[in-house]
Order: C-alpha cells, then structure tokens, then sequence
C-alpha cells in the first residue's frame, strides 16, 4: 500500500524531513551554479587534470604591441581563443593601452627584450640581461605585473650559449622558443595563404605545438591569416592555452654563431649582484590556485605578489577569472566589481575597500587594503574573498603553486527563503 505524501510528513518527523529536503534543495541549486559556471573561465575543483595526451597549441606573437595588436585581439575574443604576447620595451612605453588590454583580456605576456637590436644583445650577456630588466620594468609600470617568460628576438638558435641559457634560468626566467614558424617575418609583404600554410605544418608526432608569429610591426597579413590558423588547430582537436613559466621549456639546441663566439661570459661577482636574488621576484615561478567551494581557477606567476606576508591580487584581473567583471570610475578613481548580490569597491583615493550589499543597511569596510600601480587596482586576497562573503580556509605551498580554499556559505544566498519555509 502506497502512503500519501501528506500522510506520510503528518506527525513529529515532518518538520525535520522538511527542513532536510529544503537543505538538499538549495545545496543542489548551489552546486548546479558553481558549475554552470565553469564556461565563464575557470574550472570546477573536482574536475580530472588535464590528460597529458591532450593536444596543445600556443598561440604567441612577437614585437609588438603594434598597429596591428588590437585586429588579433579584436579575433581572439571573437574566437575566444588565449594567447601568448612576447613584447618589446619601446613598444610598450609606445602603446601602453595595448599592454593593459591584452592582460585584461586574459592574455599572457612575455619580455622580448627592449629594442630587438641583435648586435646589442649578443654581444654580451650584461646587454641582455639589462634589456630583460628594461622591458620588465616598463609592463610592470603599466600593469603591476612582472612576466618571466622570455623569448630571444631571432630565437636562441646562433644566439644563445649555455650560459645565456643558465644564467636566465638562474635569474628566475624561462625561455621560449618555437616549433612551428609562421614565416610571417621572413620577407616583407609574406601572403595570408602563405603564413597559413606555415603555420600549420606540425611537426610529426608533436601535440604541444608553439606557433611563432608577429603583431607587431607591418604585419597585416598575419592578421588575415589568423582566423584560418586558429580554424586549422581547432578543427584537428587541438585546446588553445596560453604559455607559462611553470611549462617545460621549448628550446633550440645550442649552436652559437661564429661572430659570437669570442664574446665572455660575465664574472662571478656580477652574476651574485644581479642574478642570484632575481628569482625570488616571482615566488620561485609559483602559480596561485585559488578554490572556492566547488569552483577554482589559478593565477600565474607575475599575475600576483606576496607582499608583508599578504597575497596581492589585481581585482579586474581575479574577477574575471571568476566569470564576474570590474569597471573603472575615472571621476572617483574607483574600480568595483560586481559579485552576486554585492557591489565590492575599490577606493584608490581613501585606500578602502567597501562592500554594500541590498540587504544590508552597513556597509563592510577594509581600510588600507587597496593599492593602484600603473592603472591597475591591486587588493588582499584575503580580505577580498571575505567582501565575496567566502570563508579562507587554509593556505599553503608546495614547489609548483600557492593553493588557497575557501568555502562559500551555504545558505549565504538563500538564507531568507530557508528560513521562512523552516
């Protein structure tokens, strides 16, 4: 014999199976959202890591930003495709917009040295090093961020030696070559059909594939190109991704060219004052994992510091990663982002960060939490997940990331309705 449903939750149970099945409810709907939201850009927590049979391909383009870097990301975005950017110091001090949009829009950057010019840079190592350090300083004032991912102009084929190699390894940077070359550079005016056939010659056997191309400079043709390459590699399986300092390095074998060869190795003084401390500007190249509930998604290295044992976040930058979005009051020199139910503000003026809320009559307020760096708006980790409503858990390290948990509230959202059904 069946049992009403009314009979059944008639009695001293009922109200404790109530509240059970409402609990249940609102846990799956919370759930159901965390990983709706994956498609927004980042990735649920329990997901599998990525098969290492995966095909890979990294988009990457040099000497820019230029004429033609807005097309390529105008493309980017329309195919929502991420890229790597190796960028020249006097470009960037040129077209800093350029610069904050390509991080803004999600795009890693590389250093490129500052002016391309090969009899300068290798002709000795201090010349090199001291335009890796240029250009690292022009990005960091335009966006706070360090890269310490390097490509050689020309490539390190002929240029480099093992100490070159060494020495930037030492100093906290990983090189990146190519193995696959557009050709877009090789003479003036290469056709669309000609870098697309170029660009799509894999390498046999390969599934990590690094595309060389050019953005900046007159190289409207890669632009027209573009579309048809991303087509090619999308159509044959492969993810797009945006290169790392943690990845294994793809690099040229060392063959120096003979103009080179007489050139010396800097001494061992020089390599303890200019070298040796570099690496620790980027936590040892550490990525930062942050988890929230049953969503996470991870900052790379130069896309946060750690500061008076505080983690720096830039807010723009953090929320997008978390499917939300942050916007710029020039007037009141204040960004705010937008998250659930609350509107988080970043106060470059006062310092404060101001969370208000449509429940709630006060507001909450961190003061001196908020610091601007070159147009962009760096915040506590901490203390912002704490404006989310996100409770931290733990943090901790290991020799490939920072990883931070947190737990959002389960009924933090839905307090109102539990509490009026129960």
């Amino acid at each position: 014999m069946v049992t009403p449903i009314h009979i059944f939750l008639s009695g001293k149970k009922s109200a404790l199976i109530l509240r059970i099945m409402v609990l249940l409810c609102v846990f799956a709907a919370y759930a159901g959202t965390s990983y709706a939201s994956s498609g927004s850009g980042f990735v649920a927590a329990s997901s599998k890591e990525k098969n290492l049979q995966d095909k890979v391909v990294y988009l990457s383009f040099d000497d820019g930003p230029g004429k033609h870097t807005r097309e390529v990301l105008d493309i980017l975005r329309k195919e929502q495709v991420q890229a790597t950017f190796f960028v020249l110091g006097e470009q960037a001090e040129r077209y800093p917009e350029m610069i904050r949009s390509v991080v803004e829009d999600g795009h890693a950057l590389g250093n490129h040295t500052f002016n391309h010019q090969y009899e300068q840079l290798y002709s000795d190592f201090k010349v090199f090093w001291k335009q890796i350090k240029q250009t690292e300083a022009v990005v960091e004032r335009i966006t706070g961020l360090r890269p310490n991912l390097v490509r050689a102009p020309g490539g390190t084929y002929g240029h480099f030696d093992q100490s070159y190699f060494d020495l930037l390894k030492q100093g906290g940077y990983t090189v990146m070559d190519w193995n696959v070359d557009s050709g877009d550079s090789k003479r003036k005016g290469v056709p669309a059909k000609e870098i697309l056939k170029n660009a799509t010659k894999v390498p046999a056997g390969a599934r990590s594939i690094i595309v060389l191309m050019h953005d900046g400079g007159a190289h409207a043709e890669t632009v027209k190109a573009l579309p048809g390459i991303i087509k090619y590699y999308r159509d044959q399986g492969y993810q797009f991704d945006t290169m790392k300092a943690s990845d294994q390095p793809v690099q040229f074998s060392v063959h120096l060219a003979e103009k080179y060869k007489s050139r010396k190795a800097p001494g061992k003084a020089w390599i303890a004052e200019h070298v040796q401390e570099n690496s620790s500007l980027w936590l040892a190249g550490k990525e930062l994992k942050v988890e929230m509930g049953l969503t996470a998604a991870t900052l790379k290295p130069g896309e946060f510091r750690v500061e008076d044992q505080r983690i720096m976040v830039p807010l723009r930058t953090f929320m997008k990663k978390f499917g939300s979005s942050a916007r710029w009051d020039a007037e009141t020199r204040t960004a705010t982002a937008v998250w659930k139910d609350r509107f988080i503000h970043a106060d470059s003026i006062s310092g404060e960060l101001i969370t208000k809320r449509a429940d709630q009559v006060d507001d909450m307020r961190t003061v001196g939490a908020v610091q601007t760096q070159g147009g962009t708006t760096w915040v506590p980790l901490r203390e912002l997940m704490e404006h989310m409503g996100v409770n931290v858990q733990s943090v901790k390290v290991n020799e490939k990331e920072w990883i931070v948990k947190a737990s959002r509230p389960l009924v933090a959202a839905n307090s109102m309705y539990i509490y009026k059904m129960i």
